[in-house]
């Protein structure tokens, strides 16, 4: 893979990356840790920091406090087995499910066809057989999605009109094309920026925050499609200053037809002023305003959302008399005023866009999670069956493969006592921090005695080499009964 600094990651490579701080400097990946306080009941991966980066979670954060509407969505390449590496994706969507979330699920036979040179048919075997069924017996329900890319048609017609947007001069500065990439590689990314995006359609709801878990390398797909998101969008809404350095909204519409600038002057009370291509909000925001506004927004669902919004801030701004209000105080509801009538905009502007044929698209979220590094040390590969542990494999064979795996201890018992081990550097421990110990006081126990070599390597091969045997063993128990519970799941399949 080409090295980090030159700005690139590859998606289709095996990834290596060892300094994630980079991440942060080089593509704009925010640190996961200074959002973990926002986050009601935080995954295990979010707590043991597995989960290191975010963009945009805050507004996933959130919907999941408030009860906005948001969705997850992720995808698979069917190109091999199901592994431990897949599953970390699979339980962040399921987590996020549970939360709340509306899911999609897209197993990328588009990609599959074009890059691994696979067919629909093998395609669509290795995407039932190896990912359906372990995202549904990892606790997947059926009210989310699945699809083939190949079969879905909202997704295919996305893709093409996403198309339009993008030229090969900005695929290949994101991904490194050159002038031997297919064409219908290149189409597998706009397809998969579709895929990121479909959960904004209008038959899916409308505009909504929508989070996609991945690792780092696939990256590059997220910041194409956030790039995408903003050049298809009927609307732009900013907030500016005035000469004086006052704050106003203001909504661009460049190319947007004049009747829904009119529609959406109609819709926004006080005073407003409509140019040729934008319209400026020029009332200060009060309660009064909030009220008048909101009732502007059609959907009730969401209406409701931002009366109960309202009525929060009312009741704190009335909570203590004038003498008791401080200027924090005030600046605070000010803040919170401001920042509702920003999210009201931006409700109706989509409706309005909607109702001119045109797209509202949030920039999607994302969160990336640590690479799992292969059981005898490196990286982990399909192609390498000792360094990875599949979901399908036999539970005896997976707890060998655990008790052959490379650890972070010393070479004999008596340095091991003496100096420790190194459970940071140690893939079994790792199989324990991501996987297998669910207990974060447990996990922490087995570090230190680790650490202070009173944890021998032997002792914890075998704890390991049992939970993955167990795990192993109840995970394809339960994708048996999936199997017989496919017809109850929304599956879109090639036709």
């Amino acid at each position: 893979m080409r090295d980090i600094m030159d700005n690139k990651l590859d998606p289709w490579s095996s990834s290596n990356i060892t300094d994630y701080s980079k991440l942060f400097e080089e593509f704009g990946i925010s640190p996961f840790e200074n959002i973990l306080p926002e986050i009601p009941s935080p995954h295990k991966y979010m707590r043991r920091r597995i989960i290191f980066g975010h963009r945009d979670y805050e507004q996933i954060a959130e919907a999941m406090r408030t009860g906005a509407p948001f969705s997850v969505m992720d995808g698979f390449m069917p190109s091999g087995k199901v592994h431990l590496g897949h599953k970390m994706v699979m339980d962040q969507i399921v987590w996020h499910q549970e939360k709340g979330a509306s899911a999609f699920v897209g197993i990328a036979d588009r990609e599959a066809f074009s890059v691994r040179g696979f067919s629909w048919q093998k395609c669509r075997e290795i995407g039932v057989e190896e990912y359906i069924l372990s995202l549904i017996a990892l606790g997947f329900k059926p009210e989310g999605l699945i699809y083939f890319q190949s079969g879905c048609g909202s997704v295919k017609d996305l893709a093409f009109e996403l198309g339009a947007k993008v030229n090969f001069s900005e695929l290949s500065a994101i991904y490194g094309f050159s002038g031997e990439t297919s064409l219908s590689h290149m189409l597998s990314v706009a397809t998969q920026a579709a895929d990121i995006l479909q959960p904004q359609l209008e038959e899916f709801g409308g505009s909504k925050p929508v989070v996609v878990p991945v690792g780092p390398d696939q990256d590059p797909h997220l910041r194409l499609t956030r790039g995408l998101a903003g050049k298809m969008n009927m609307f732009r809404v900013e907030e500016r200053e005035t000469a004086e350095g006052g704050k106003y909204l203001s909504v661009r519409g460049k190319g947007a037809p004049r009747e829904a600038l009119q529609e959406l002057k109609k819709r926004i009370p006080g005073k407003v002023k409509l140019y040729e291509e934008h319209i400026d909000v020029l009332q200060t925001p009060d309660y009064a305003f909030l009220e008048r506004f909101v009732l502007q927004i059609n959907q009730p669902e969401r209406r409701n959302y931002f009366m109960t919004q309202i009525q929060e801030i009312a009741t704190f701004a009335n909570a203590a008399k004038p003498p008791e209000f401080s200027e924090y105080e005030k600046y605070f509801v000010f803040k919170r005023v401001w920042k509702t009538t920003g999210k009201i905009l931006e409700e109706v502007v989509a409706e309005v866009a909607a109702e001119f044929d045109g797209y509202a698209f949030i920039p999607p979220a994302s969160t990336y999670h640590r690479f799992m590094s292969g059981l005898q040390g490196g990286k982990m590969s399909s192609s390498i069956p000792d360094s990875h542990i599949a979901l399908t494999d036999d539970p005896k064979e997976g707890a060998k493969k655990v008790k052959r795996a490379k650890t972070g201890g010393c070479i004999t018992l008596e340095e091991q006592k003496k100096l420790g081990g190194k459970p940071d550097e140690c893939s079994v421990f790792e199989l324990m921090l991501f996987h297998l110990i669910e207990d974060d006081e447990e996990l922490l126990e087995i570090r230190e005695e680790c650490i202070c070599g009173t944890r021998m390597c032997g002792s914890c091969k075998q704890l390991a080499a049992e939970k993955m045997q167990e795990f192993l063993k109840d995970h394809q128990e339960k994708r048996e009964l999936a199997r017989e519970q496919l017809d109850e799941y929304r599956i879109i399949y090639k036709k």
